[in-house]
């Protein structure tokens, strides 16, 4: 089992669902970056159930315990592990799953990958309870992105066919992204909002679930940052998210729509801003060139399918008897995982985009978006 990523800045996510703690180890961070831990502890609390429409009950202080890597409000440069303790487990609820695996869950696959000994108690190590050390991580490295002007947030875009505004690829700004990535559930329109919490009720009351998309942006990453074929920007980004529980889908800028476009359209016209900077009057690529930066804003969007425990009666099997079975879940979950997922993919691209500036060496330049 890999739970490590990363090149110079490398992220361990260890713990199961209903073990005595859940953590993460950054290494590779800059040593003398001061670090709000209120700031920290607003990331985690976006993510916390609670506080959003069709969210589990189940509630856990999620408060990270630096043990490592951090003295005095900063950082030393050594490993910085956060232990976070799970103090709310309802263990008995999963013992009917033990040999009736959930239809879509990892249940099946992780048995068979590691031979019935992994734990299956709220999902073990494939649950989204391991999100929260990833948002710890996350919430360390965009502060740290954020002295150097880059400014991350995100939205919820869709939630079973409810769609909001989408973000302005081109003149999106800080400020906007800084009034969404504080607060759980945000939205561009209020009304579409009311609508998509109307339909996770739905659901919920229908014993079942709903799928959503988010819609991620990054402001003031300057030009020029990753590199090309395996290692660019798309995959580094992408290949962390997909690490994230029940994402099925990524993409950036224009996505699969760009396939539909003539080359007319979708080319993005470069010119000149009166700063002497490249800018472009489209966005269509997403910020993104040949797995390099552009120095415009980065956009991506992450699908989240439906939770795959639900209430409803469902079609299984038993891995004990060998035969066909049915099955009734019980236990803790949410009717909408995509509604608690913002500060999570946030926390993915902060630690994806650090990583690849801190490839690139210095901390305060890299390189130059004027065109040589």
């Amino acid at each position: 089992m890999s739970s490590t990523w990363g090149n110079v800045l490398k992220l361990s996510i260890f713990g199961e669902s209903h073990g005595p703690a859940i953590g993460m180890v950054l290494d590779g961070l800059p040593a003398g970056e001061a670090i709000d831990l209120d700031a920290v502890q607003v990331q985690m609390d976006r993510r916390a159930p609670g506080l959003t429409a069709g969210s589990t009950p189940r509630r856990e202080a999620d408060l990270p315990h630096f043990v490592s890597g951090m003295l005095d409000g900063k950082l030393t440069g050594a490993p910085l592990c956060a232990v976070i303790e799970n103090t709310n487990v309802k263990s008995h609820d999963y013992t009917n799953i033990l040999h009736l695996p959930r239809p879509s869950h990892a249940d099946y696959t992780g048995s068979v990958r590691y031979g019935g000994h992994n734990d299956i108690r709220g999902g073990g190590h494939f649950s989204g309870r391991l999100t929260a050390p990833l948002t710890a991580a996350g919430a360390v490295c965009r502060q740290i992105l954020e002295k150097r002007g880059i400014v991350i947030g995100s939205h919820v875009f869709m939630i079973h066919n409810i769609y909001d505004t989408p973000f302005d690829a081109v003149s999106l700004t800080a400020e906007e992204l800084n009034a969404l990535n504080k607060e759980p559930f945000t939205a561009l329109d209020l009304q579409k909002k009311r609508e998509m919490y109307a339909e996770i009720a739905r659901a919920q009351a229908e014993k079942d679930s709903v799928g959503g998309i988010i819609e991620c942006a990054a402001v003031g990453l300057p030009a020029g940052i990753g590199s090309p074929m395996f290692d660019s920007l798309e995959s580094r980004i992408a290949s962390l998210l997909y690490g994230v529980p029940a994402v099925k889908g990524i993409s950036f800028g224009d996505g699969f729509g760009i396939s539909g476009l003539c080359g007319s359209e979708a080319n993005d016209p470069m010119y000149y801003a009166s700063d002497g900077s490249v800018k472009t009057r489209t966005n269509h690529n997403g910020g993104i060139l040949g797995g390099i930066s552009t120095g415009m804003p980065l956009l991506l969007r992450v699908a989240f399918k439906p939770t795959a425990s639900i209430a409803k009666e469902q079609q299984t099997i038993d891995c004990v008897s060998h035969e066909n079975a049915s099955l009734v879940i019980k236990g803790r979950h949410d009717a909408c995982i995509a509604v608690r997922a913002q500060p999570v993919v946030e926390a993915a691209v902060a630690v994806a985009l650090l990583d690849a500036m801190l490839i690139q060496g210095e901390m305060t330049s890299y390189g130059s978006s004027k065109a040589q």
